[in-house]
C-alpha cells in the first residue's frame, strides 16, 4: 500500500542558531521544491516575518509562500499552521484561511510543551472547524494522545468533522503519548475509520515513529519542525531526513503516495 510523506520543513521553535531549517519565504519555497522533486505527498508550513524571522500568523507573509509552492509544485496539498502556541486569538489564528490553503492544522486539545503551552479550548476548535468549512479547507487533525483521538472520533460521530479525514499522531512530547507498545496499541485501536493517519515523533522519537507509521499507519510526518538531529548530537537537514525515510521505504518495498493521488482523495481546496 502506498504511504504518505507529510513534509514539515520548519516550525515555531526552529532558529538560525539551532537548526538548518528554512525560515525566509524564499528559503521555504526552495526547500519544499527540492523535497517535491525528491518525493513528498503534502507539506505543512509555518511562516516567519522576513524582517526579524519571528513567528507570524499574517496572511501577507503566508501569501508568497503559498503562491511560490503552487507555482513550482503543482497539485501538492499545502497545509498551513493554525497553532495557538504564540498567537492565541481566533482572528489571528484563522486569518491565513482567507488565502484558501488546502489544509489547516487543528490540534484537538490544549497541550503543554517544556517551555510553553498551546491552548486549544473546545470553542476555539469548533470555531476553527467552522471557518475551515467556510473556505473549503480540510483540517489536518493533530493528536498527541488518546484523549485527542477520542475527541476526534466524537466530532466525527456528531458530523462536525465532515471529512475527508487526515490525522497526525505525534509521539514523544513529555506531557503526552510516548513511543511504547502499550501506547501504540491504544492509539492504533482507536483511530477513526477511513481516516488517513500519519505518525510523527519529537526529537529522538521521530525515526521510530516514522517506521511504525509505515507499518501501522498510512505514512509519516517528517522534517525539522519536530526533530533537528540525524543521530544524537548530529544536526541534520530536511533533505537528509527525507532521504533517510525514502531509503527505508525502498528497503521495505513501500511506494510513496504521490501528491496527485493524495489531492484526488479530496485533500485539495476546490475553491482555488
Amino acid at each position: 500500500m502506498k504511504k504518505i510523506i507529510n513534509f514539515t520543513p520548519t516550525g515555531t521553535q526552529t532558529t538560525r542558531d539551532n537548526s538548518f531549517a528554512p525560515l525566509l519565504p524564499s528559503e521555504i519555497i526552495e526547500e519544499v521544491h527540492e523535497a517535491y522533486e525528491l518525493g513528498i505527498t503534502m507539506v505543512h508550513v509555518h511562516a516567519r516575518d522576513p524582517k526579524d524571522l519571528s513567528n507570524t500568523y499574517k496572511k501577507d507573509v503566508y501569501r508568497p509562500i503559498i503562491e511560490g509552492i503552487r507555482k513550482h509544485c503543482p497539485d501538492l496539498a499545502i497545509c498551513v499552521s493554525l497553532t495557538g502556541r504564540l498567537h492565541p486569538e481566533f482572528e489571528k489564528r484563522s486569518e491565513v484561511l482567507e488565502l484558501l490553503p488546502d489544509m489547516g492544522s487543528l490540534t484537538m486539545s490544549s497541550i503543554n510543551f517544556p517551555k510553553s503551552a498551546s491552548v486549544n479550548e473546545p470553542e476555539m476548535i469548533l470555531k476553527l472547524i467552522e471557518k475551515m468549512d467556510q473556505y473549503g479547507v480540510i483540517p489536518e487533525i493533530e493528536c498527541f494522545d488518546s484523549g485527542m483521538i477520542n475527541y476526534t472520533n466524537y466530532l466525527i460521530k456528531k458530523g462536525i468533522l465532515k471529512g475527508p479525514h487526515y490525522m497526525n499522531v505525534i509521539f514523544g512530547n513529555i506531557y503526552n503519548a510516548q513511543m511504547d507498545s502499550s501506547t501504540l496499541s491504544s492509539v492504533v485501536n482507536n483511530l477513526p475509520e477511513n481516516a488517513k493517519v500519519c505518525f510523527g515523533g519529537i526529537g529522538k522519537d521521530q525515526l521510530n515513529s516514522n517506521v511504525l507509521g509505515l507499518i501501522y499507519g498510512d505514512g509519516v510526518r517528517v522534517g525539522l519542525e519536530d526533530n533537528l538531529y540525524y543521530t544524537d548530537k548530529v544536526k541534520t537537514t530536511n533533505i537528509k531526513l527525507l532521504q533517510r525515510i525514502r531509503k527505508i521505504m525502498d528497503e521495505m518495498g513501500i511506494p510513496i503516495m504521490s501528491h496527485f493521488e493524495f489531492s484526488r482523495m479530496g485533500f485539495k481546496n476546490l475553491n482555488t
